[in-house]
Formats: structure tokens, sequence, C-alpha cells
């Protein structure tokens, strides 16, 4: 008995005695990775805040006031973009809105049937093609602009719609998820359970292995969307026509305007806020389809 006090008695060897040991350090180890994910968020967050809070502001307070101070010029913004060159802005929002939902859907309807002919068959040169997709994941837009500009150029389709569209359809990055989602997603023996029943290869892709990809495919549409939306150097390349610019290259042209007119700034920092809206809106709208249960679309099918 004297032996069991001694030991709950005596503090640990290079210890303080009456100093709590172990659960406190652990959680101030802890709180290390949500410390680095809160600066890293502040990092993030500080120029959306910027953004937000500088377009409520007038020309004269966006230069004499406090940074994060907002402003009285918020509706006067809006009515100046607005009728800016008869509502262009608003021509800008709608190229977006197509080049970015349209050349999304498309682009996921490629990786779809892509991915999954990836995943479920087995051919000769499958892993060559696959690892031809990845390399295209590996390189830069960049280098791939001028080689598409000519080749547009050829077709006489630069300066339209389809030129951006185009080049946007086949999206390596898309396939890749598509395919690592359809191995994970469709098994094996729910495709040949169709076969045996004597559903053609079309009809088990459509019916049983797309809604078990539903879930993957939501987040390859979220990816091209946000990247076609966001995307700038395409339509400087390809388009001319200012009635067929993006967000993105119309908030620009604005912005080199405003070196001239420093008016415009505030019609660039409004426009760019407004800018970030649908891409919130899409996020809220279809996150829920991530929960969705992998085998459900398949069952309700």
């Amino acid at each position: 008995m004297s032996s069991l006090v001694l030991r709950k008695s005596t503090p640990a060897a290079g210890t303080t005695p009456g100093t709590a040991q172990g659960p406190p350090l652990r959680r101030r180890i802890a709180l290390v990775p949500t410390l680095t994910l809160l600066l890293g968020a502040l990092y993030c967050l500080l120029p959306v805040a910027w953004v937000v809070i500088a377009a409520t502001k007038s020309g004269r307070e966006l230069f004499s006031t406090f940074t994060f101070l907002p402003g009285t010029g918020f509706t006067q913004n809006l009515k100046d973009l607005n009728a800016y060159r008869d509502g262009l802005y608003w021509k800008w929002m709608g190229n977006s809105a197509l080049y970015a939902g349209l050349g999304a859907l498309l682009s996921t309807a490629v990786s779809a049937l892509s991915g999954y002919a990836l995943a479920v068959y087995r051919f000769r040169g499958r892993e060559t093609v696959f690892n031809v997709l990845m390399a295209g994941v590996l390189m830069p837009p960049v280098i791939l602009a001028i080689p598409q500009y000519l080749l547009l150029a050829k077709a006489d389709l630069t300066d339209s719609y389809a030129s951006v569209l185009l080049p946007l359809i086949l999206s390596p990055y898309g396939v890749y998820l598509a395919r690592v989602y359809a191995s994970a997603a469709v098994p094996g023996d729910v495709v040949e359970a169709g076969r045996m029943d004597g559903a053609s290869e079309w009809r088990i892709f459509v019916r049983i292995a797309l809604p078990m990809m539903v879930p993957g495919l939501v987040t390859v549409f979220l990816f091209q969307f946000v990247a076609v939306w966001n995307n700038f150097l395409l339509p400087y390349i390809m388009l001319s026509d200012d009635e067929k610019f993006p967000i993105t290259l119309g908030l620009f042209t604005l912005l080199e305007q405003g070196a001239n007119t420093p008016a415009l700034y505030t019609l660039v920092i409004t426009g760019a806020t407004l800018a970030v809206l649908p891409l919130i809106a899409l996020f809220l709208v279809i996150q829920r389809f991530w929960s969705l249960d992998l085998l459900s679309g398949a069952v309700k099918s």
C-alpha cells in the first residue's frame, strides 16, 4: 500500500511537481493545424472582403477613405455599371454563362464517356491513352493556346463563340477524375448483370453507370465551370469583338481604360464583385449532390 502511494505522489523524471502532463500538451499541438487553416482562410478572404467593401465606395471615397471602411456609392456604382455602353457588362456576364455553362456540360459529358470507357473496358492501348491524357493534365494552357488559335484560324472559326467553346470540350483532368470515380463507383458485377439481362452497352451506361457516377460528375462540372468562368487567356487570344467577351476579358478592358479614366475603377471593382456571385450560387445549389449515395441513383432507376 505504501509503495502504491509513493508511486502516485512521485512526479515523473524531468517534470515539475504539480504540473499537468499529457492531454494539455496534446491539445496545444492539435491547435496548430487549426491556427494554420485560420491564417490561410484569412489570407484568402481578405482580398474578397476588400473587393466587397470597395464596391460600396464612390470614385472619390475609393482613394481617400480607410481601406475597410464601407462607402456610400454602391447604388450609384450599380447604375453606372448598368448604363455603361447600354448594359455591355450584362452581355459579358451572359457570354460567361454561355461559355462556362455549355462548356462545362459538354466537357462533363465527354469526361463521363471517356472515364467510363477507360475504367470498365479492357482494350489494347488503354493505358497508353490514359497516360497521354495525364500528360495533358501537366501541360500548361499557355503552351496550347497558340496552336489552338492557329488551328481554329485555319478553319475560319476565330472571333466566334465556337473558338472559345471547342478547346474546352476535352478536359484531361476531367477524364482522369471520371475514370477514378467510375472505377470506384461502378462495380463490375453490376455491369455484367446488365449484360446478362440483355441490355446494350449504351443502356448500361445511361441507366446503371451514369446515376452511380453523378456525385463525381458534379465535381467535374463544378471544376470545369469555375475554370471556364475564370478563363482569360483563351478568350484574349481568340476574340476581338468585345460583344463576345466573357466577364474576365471585359473587366480587363475596363481596367485598361481606367488608366486614362479613373472613374472606371469603381465599375471594375463593382463588376468583379458581381461576377463572383454566380459561382457562389452554383456551389450552394449543387453541393447537395456530393452527399448522394453511390448506388442510390441506380436503385431509383
